[in-house]
C-alpha cells in the first residue's frame, strides 16, 4: 500500500515539473516573441529573414529604407488593393479568405498582409504546420503592438518585387528609375503584381498576366475609392 501511494505521490510530482516546465517555456517564448516584434514598432528593421537566406545564397540585395510619408500614395493602395482588400478592418486575419482557399477557390489568396510580415521578417519560406502556427502566433503580436499604418509601411519596404529586390525604394528605382512617391497608379498596379511570384514575374515585361493583373488592380483600386480607402490608417498612432 505504501509503495503504491508512493508511485502515486511520484507520478503526481512528475506531472507538477512537467507543467511547470511547459509553463515556464510558454513564458519565455512569449517574452522572446514580444522583444522581437515590439521595438520594430518605431525601430527599422535592418533586415529580414528572406534576406538573411539571399545574402546567404550568395544573392546581391538591393535594398533602401523609404519611410511612410516618401512612399507616396499609389504603391500603399495598389498592393492593399492586390494582397488584402479588408487590411484596415481586420485582426490579422481574413477568415472568408482561409474559408475560399481551403475550398480550393479563386482569389487573392488567404494570406493578410500582415502575415506577410510575419513570415517574411522573422520565418523562412517553406510551408509547414509548424512555420504557420509561429506566424499565427506573430501575427497576432504584430496586430496588437502596431498601428496599420506602420503594419503596411514595413511590408513595403521588405517585401520582394524581383531577385534580390526588397522593398519600394529599390522596386521602383530598379524597375521605373523613380522613387516610390513618382511613380504612376499604372506602375504601382504593375509592381503589385509580383508580389505573389516575385522571383518570375516581370511588371516591366509585357505578358498577358501582367497586363490583365494589372488592369483588374487599377480596377480594384477604383472601387475601393483610391487613397482614400486608407485613410483611417494613415494617420500615425
Amino acid at each position: 500500500m505504501a509503495k503504491k501511494r508512493k508511485a502515486r505521490n511520484s507520478v503526481g510530482t512528475r506531472r507538477v515539473r512537467v507543467f511547470r516546465f511547459l509553463g515556464w517555456a510558454a513564458l519565455l517564448g512569449f517574452a522572446i516573441s514580444l522583444l522581437l516584434v515590439m521595438p520594430l514598432r518605431w525601430i527599422d528593421p535592418p533586415t529580414s529573414a528572406f534576406m538573411l537566406r539571399d545574402r546567404l545564397a550568395g544573392v546581391a540585395v538591393n535594398q533602401e529604407w523609404v519611410d511612410w510619408d516618401r512612399i507616396g500614395s499609389a504603391l500603399p493602395i495598389a498592393v492593399v488593393a492586390s494582397e488584402d482588400q479588408k487590411f484596415p478592418s481586420h485582426h490579422g486575419f481574413d477568415l472568408e479568405s482561409m474559408q475560399d482557399a481551403l475550398e480550393g477557390g479563386a482569389g487573392r489568396g488567404a494570406s493578410t498582409i500582415t502575415q506577410q510580415v510575419a513570415k517574411n521578417l522573422y520565418l523562412w519560406p517553406r510551408r509547414s504546420w509548424v512555420r504557420k502556427g509561429i506566424e499565427a502566433w506573430l501575427t497576432l503580436l504584430i496586430e496588437a503592438t502596431w498601428p496599420k499604418r506602420r503594419i503596411l509601411e514595413v511590408y513595403l519596404n521588405i517585401a520582394e518585387f524581383g531577385p534580390g529586390i526588397y522593398g519600394a525604394g529599390a522596386a521602383t528605382q530598379h524597375y521605373y528609375g523613380r522613387t516610390p512617391d513618382r511613380i504612376t497608379p499604372e506602375q504601382a498596379a504593375r509592381l503589385a503584381t509580383v508580389l505573389p511570384s516575385p522571383k518570375r514575374i516581370d511588371p516591366t515585361g509585357g505578358s498577358e498576366y501582367v497586363n490583365k493583373r494589372a488592369a483588374w488592380i487599377v480596377a480594384q483600386v477604383r472601387g475601393l475609392g483610391g487613397y482614400g480607402y486608407l485613410a483611417e490608417i494613415d494617420r500615425p498612432r
